[in-house]
């Protein structure tokens, strides 16, 4: 199998360096080299790996309390106009992996990036719950209590995980502003492939990081993400300090949640084609497409592109390519604040 269909899954899968993961407060081992003085990284290096805030990127971000739950979800939102183009990240992320691409979104159509249960700024009863029914719930809960009865135009946007949670969401046909559905980077065939070797991915990469900067820089030199701005934003809200290991670890917990996996793309391919709705399928390959959505994609059932010279997280790696596709089949299904607008 090509590794690079072991990437559908959450969600920062990369060929590991050739180096030996360390907790970082171990002192390295004396060498023929120890009486060098250590020579301290670089001020340029240090900037090129350095964080960048999301309010260049986001007008705002706001946390969405659940009522009668204990359950906050962190958004951040962008734009003032049009239709809400309603992002969920894959698993391992946060919302933040669709900063570059909301910065252009938002000229012509609201953007709101939620953080997931268990990931980022967002605080749940059970982080460890992603059962598919369950972040669909959040998804309906989050709406909800932003929108109140009367949501605007919806398009679900959703990476990875999230294309699950979006497909799940758009199959139920209970969200009636649904307008448009985008799923990047993930199909039923090879994410069920890919099932049975996700803990071996998770447990093998890096662990632990003595700085940010170091897992930004990690992230982008071992493929995870090719784009460095991206990753400046986005890597920040994936981490968390660890006080008792004396460095950073990663916030979600996935390879605990390994139960619920295959709910989340079990029936994926028929729920993404029965929903009642304009698609886009966005795929960083062709060997990611399986069978039936090959005939119907040629039966001109949704909209497929392929993008090329990116990895998995598309939104990130190109994200001008990226906001262009969302925008053009905003214009060509002609969704408007409020629905489809009739010329």
């Amino acid at each position: 199998m090509d590794s690079t269909n072991l990437s559908s899954l959450p969600e920062e899968s990369v060929e590991q360096e050739q180096e030996q993961q360390q907790d970082c407060q171990k002192k390295p081992l004396p060498s023929a080299f120890a009486s060098v003085p250590h020579r301290p990284p670089t001020q340029s290096s240090l900037q090129k790996y350095s964080p960048l805030d999301w309010s260049g990127y986001f007008n705002e971000e706001q946390d969405v309390s659940i009522p009668d739950s204990k359950d906050v979800f962190h958004v951040y939102m962008a734009g003032t106009e049009g239709p809400v183009v309603f992002c969920l990240h894959g698993g391992g992320y946060s919302g933040l992996s669709f900063a570059l691409s909301a910065n252009n979104i938002k000229e012509k159509a609201r953007v709101v990036a939620m953080d997931m249960r268990g990931h980022g700024k967002s605080s749940t009863e059970n982080d460890l719950d992603l059962s598919i029914e369950t972040m669909c719930n959040d998804v309906f809960a989050v709406v909800k209590a932003m929108y109140g009865d009367s949501p605007p135009a919806i398009v679900l946007v959703g990476h990875s995980m999230g294309g699950s949670v979006a497909v799940h969401v758009a199959a139920k046909k209970t969200l009636r502003s649904l307008a448009g559905l985008v799923v990047v980077d993930v199909v039923e065939g090879t994410a069920m492939a890919s099932l049975m070797h996700m803990q071996k991915i998770l447990s093998s990469r890096m662990q632990h990081f003595s700085s940010i900067e170091k897992a930004i820089e990690w992230n982008v030199k071992g493929g995870s993400l090719r784009n460095v701005d991206s990753a400046r934003i986005s890597i920040p809200s994936t981490l968390k300090f660890d006080e008792s290991k004396n460095c950073y670890v990663y916030r979600s917990r996935l390879e605990e949640t390994d139960q619920y996996w295959k709910g989340w793309y079990e029936g994926l391919s028929e729920k993404f084609l029965s929903s009642p709705v304009p698609k886009l399928l966005l795929l960083a390959g062709t060997d990611r497409l399986d069978r039936s959505l090959t005939i119907s994609q040629m039966q001109g059932k949704f909209q497929m592109v392929v993008v090329r010279h990116t990895g998995h997280a598309i939104q990130e790696d190109v994200p001008d390519e990226f906001s262009t596709l969302i925008l053009n089949f905003i214009s060509r299904n002609r969704i408007g604040p409020h629905g489809v607008e009739i010329p």
